[in-house]
């Protein structure tokens, strides 16, 4: 009777391991109890036999729980400590910027209808011969996706882009483990979307020769979006899992090269277009 109860499935896998050991411990116990010995009786070892059977009745109804870090919820352990390297701050700081991206990518698809709705239009930022959404919207380079004759406004693709990252920095926020192929196809995502954004801001400067304000916030957005990103995976993901990457956000040697970074970006504005945006 207590060999067919052990066998029985019902203890849950979550405690299956203690379980097992538990039921071992109780069922020689139970077996010791029904060896009659010199002073014992029948009736006493039957008993125990009860006993015994209550306990492993016991184990089954109260399953010892799984431990809170085997959890597949649980996250990371943090390759770095500090508050800059942890998951809330990098992921907070990728949020805070995906949802100005997104909010922009927004404003740009309305002025894309009005421009559409009125050609002639001169839009809210439309500042001068250099600074202009319309001549910027104008260009072929706002609509590189054609499809059956039709044409797609980038910022309509930016929504979606933007909606994905919102989504993920949520999860980093939530602590919820993320499987390694999808931390890898992430970063690859926020880079495909920073070198996507340089394209056009090399084409705005270089080739159409007017900037959108909207546009260089955009811009300016997804950069340090995909710095947090990169932080992130690093510190918090332990992707790639390299010394010298550690070394380098735990020296706190990114600040000084995001700081270069940004700087390079709005040296390459004043530079070109300095005279016109400031006289």
């Amino acid at each position: 009777m207590i060999v067919d109860d052990i066998k029985n499935p019902a203890i849950s896998d979550s405690g299956a391991d203690v379980a097992d050991a538990a039921t071992a411990t109780v069922v020689a116990s139970a077996a010791a109890a029904a060896m009659p010995d010199a002073a014992g009786t029948a009736s006493s070892n039957i008993a125990d036999v009860d006993d015994a059977e209550s306990g492993v009745a016991a184990l089954r109804r109260n399953p010892v729980p799984t431990p809170a870090s085997s959890s597949p919820l649980t996250p990371f352990a943090p390759a770095l400590a500090g508050r800059r390297h942890s998951a809330t701050w990098n992921y907070a700081v990728m949020l805070a910027f995906s949802l100005i991206a997104l909010l922009v990518s927004l404003i740009l698809s309305a002025e894309t209808l009005q421009l559409a709705r009125n050609p002639k239009k001169l839009l809210d930022c439309d500042v001068n011969s250099v600074l202009s959404c319309s001549t910027v919207a104008e260009s072929w380079q706002s609509e590189i996706v054609k499809f059956n004759g039709l044409s797609y406004p980038n910022a309509f693709f930016g929504i979606a882009a933007e909606s994905v990252f919102i989504t993920i920095a949520v999860i980093g926020l939530a602590r919820i483990r993320v499987p390694r192929w999808f931390a890898v196809a992430t970063w690859f995502g926020g880079l495909a979307a920073l070198l996507y954004a340089y394209w056009l801001f090399t084409q705005s400067v270089f080739v159409i020769q007017a900037l959108c304000p909207w546009c260089l916030v955009l811009m300016f957005s997804t950069t340090i979006q995909f710095m947090a990103l990169s932080h992130a995976t690093v510190s918090v993901q332990h992707l790639p899992d390299r010394a010298g990457l550690k070394t380098y956000y735990r020296l706190n040697y990114d600040l000084m090269v995001d700081a270069v970074w940004i700087l390079f970006l709005i040296a390459i504005i004043i530079v070109k277009d300095g005279p016109a945006l400031f006289g």
